[in-house]
């Protein structure tokens, strides 16, 4: 009679090298960037994806699968931190921030996306253990299969402040928002919960990639024909705007590449226009953009000021931007020069514009739905080193341009204090010498937009006008 050996208890498995998964690879790769070096997402991720596809064996759909793992992870930062928080046994604080970047993936995977839960737990103990190792995969894994006990909904309703008892922030880690902010766009918006809650919702959705065809140049008409109509729609404001589907590839188009179009929001193309539109006393020869970096508006602005026989001075202080806007302009049919020169001491002699437009440096409150990350790194500190340089720069504007020309304040920010307080600051002599000069109504400026409120100002936002939260003070000089 045969013996069968004896069972040899407690032998290990054999180890199992991790499986490298590319997509998530780079997703972790992009986080890390933008948490290390405080990059931007939409900087950092396009050069890893052209690598990878340069490499081979990486499609649109993986692209795809690593831009929603980015931007997701991202824009729902704070409400994942909330989650996280509550199924690790220490502090937040004190876990290594590339740990918190795995999780942070993981969780967005289970919370965010339609991944099967099994799926999204294995792929992100992978991940770990290629990029941190099996002990710390370990951690990783106990952490998810915590998180994966609930869903989103679930988890807000443990982790989020009842509404009646501190709306801010109620509102603030059900739709991944800091606190400051929450209050300062729902003072800028006015009205109750539910706009609010629009906005703040529009803020984590993936806006459109939206081109401009510069006028005498291109056409919106050509766009929509060379992308194909099932693949793009005319913008809803701008008569030179075209809306891609997602996955639409800007670059591939010949316009593009030729610089006769460019990508540019329609709310930035919606303040260009109003700008060149504003009723004018007198001539209408010299324009100039006073902070043209990066150059969208400023080719739009050149563009439109060639048809009518004008010249674009366009200004950027940083060197490496004002190449930027060189490029943008590089073919315009018109009289245009670039320079790199501070707009708060101006290279031009006073009253040489009919025609001044300053979109200034701000917190970028307005852009979240593009740089999700800024609402995690700015602070409300940040106001306050940006409010002199913006009144500084709109009295400068309204010292180029002549008496009876017109100036533009615009920004990327509703948060009041960037807008109204700086425009009223500046007409009223607050912290310096008073400007004479009148509000021109921007709204009949932007005809066919809704919701513009009662002027003469304008502000937009992303969840009434599908732009980004542009706002726009026209101003014409009296004295």
């Amino acid at each position: 009679m045969s013996q069968q050996p004896p069972r040899r208890h407690g032998t290990r498995k054999p180890y199992r090298r991790p499986q490298k998964d590319p997509v998530r690879i780079l997703a972790f790769e992009a986080l890390r960037a933008v948490d290390e070096r405080d990059a931007y997402a939409n900087l950092v991720l396009p050069p890893l994806l052209h690598k990878a596809r340069e490499g081979g064996g990486f499609d649109s759909r993986d692209a795809a699968l690593a831009t929603e793992l980015v931007y997701g992870s991202l824009r729902r930062q704070g409400t994942y931190d909330a989650i996280i928080a509550q199924c690790v046994d220490r502090p937040l604080r004190e876990v290594d921030p590339p740990v918190l970047d795995v999780l942070t993936l993981g969780a967005h995977q289970l919370l965010g996306t339609r991944i099967p839960t099994h799926a999204a737990v294995s792929a992100s103990v992978e991940l770990a253990r290629v990029v941190l190792g099996d002990g710390r995969a370990k951690f990783v894994n106990a952490v998810l299969r915590k998180v994966a006990a609930h869903d989103l909904d679930g988890w807000l309703e443990r982790v989020a402040p009842d509404y009646d008892e501190d709306p801010e922030d109620h509102l603030g880690v059900v739709h991944a928002h800091p606190r400051w902010i929450v209050s300062a766009l729902w003072d800028a918006l006015g009205g109750g919960r539910a706009g609010i809650e629009d906005l703040l919702e529009a803020d984590n959705e993936r806006p459109e990639v939206t081109l401009v065809a510069r006028p005498g140049r291109s056409t919106a008409e050509e766009l929509v024909a060379a992308v194909g109509e099932d693949s793009a729609l005319p913008g809803r404001w701008s008569p030179y705007a075209v809306r891609l589907a997602e996955g639409g590839e800007p670059g591939a188009l010949d316009a593009v590449r030729e610089g006769r179009a460019g990508v540019q929001d329609e709310g930035s193309q919606l303040v260009a226009l109003a700008l060149a539109n504003a009723p004018l006393d007198g001539p209408d020869r010299a324009w100039l953009d006073g902070c043209a970096g990066p150059g969208g508006k400023a080719a739009l602005l050149g563009a439109l000021a060639a048809q009518r026989g004008a010249a674009l001075l366009a200004s950027e202080k940083q060197p490496h931007r004002a190449r930027l806007v060189a490029r943008a302009l590089d073919g315009n049919p018109g009289p245009y020069q670039v320079i790199a020169a501070d707009g708060t001491r101006p290279a031009w002699r006073p009253g040489s514009f009919d025609r001044v437009l300053v979109d200034v440096p701000c917190t970028g409150l307005g852009a979240l739905r593009r740089r999700p990350e800024a609402r995690w790194r700015r602070r409300p500190e940040d106001l306050d080193g940006f409010a002199p340089l913006q009144r500084d720069l709109l009295r400068q504007a309204l010292a180029a341009v002549r008496i009876g020309g017109v100036a533009g304040y615009a920004t990327c920010s509703p948060h009041l204090a960037e807008t109204r307080a700086v425009v009223d600051d500046v007409i009223k002599g607050r912290g310096g010498p008073a400007v004479e000069a009148e509000f021109i109504d921007a709204r009949p400026l932007m005809p066919g937009v809704p919701a513009l409120g009662d002027g003469p100002d304008v502000q937009l936002w992303p969840h009434l006008h599908g732009t980004d939260a542009m706002y726009l003070a026209l101003l014409r000089r009296t004295g």
